[in-house]
């Protein structure tokens, strides 16, 4: 009997290590940029970016596939646009830090809702992002 499973070939399967953070997210640099909604969005921007790369760090540490990492760096960049758009829209957000900002919309069960409204599929691939962010962030905070 012939076996219905195909072998995957494991050659297409490119380990991550074999990325940096620059090949990851070449334009991280400029997301502040794509992000702001005025000029003076650049800096809360900066300030994200200072705080998710060690996130990317170690998703590359830990040996993921490219097209995973690739999804979790978009879902990051959306994220970052959702923070800079809801500081506009919730004065009580605007007044925030940025790390308060991060932590009050980034939870352990996802992230914020997305605007304009995505697929639910996109959205809970969104918020796995998101837990798995969310924990990082919970365990830098616990070794401090």
């Amino acid at each position: 009997m012939v076996s219905q499973h195909q072998r995957m070939d494991k050659s297409s399967i490119i380990p991550a290590r074999a990325l940096s953070l620059d090949q990851l997210c070449p334009k991280l640099g400029v997301w502040p940029e794509i992000w702001k909604v005025e000029q003076s969005d650049i800096v809360i921007g900066q300030r994200l970016v200072v705080l998710i790369k060690p996130f990317f760090i170690d998703l590359l540490q830990q040996g993921l596939a490219r097209n995973t990492l690739a999804r979790h760096r978009d879902h990051i960049q959306m994220l970052g646009g959702e923070i800079i758009r809801r500081r506009h829209y919730d004065p009580d957000l605007a007044k925030q830090p940025v790390e308060d900002l991060l932590f009050n919309l980034v939870e352990d069960d996802g992230g914020p809702l997305i605007w304009p409204r995505i697929t639910e599929s996109a959205q809970n691939a969104f918020d796995a992002t998101c837990r798995k962010l969310y924990r990082f962030l919970i365990q830098q905070k616990n070794r401090k």
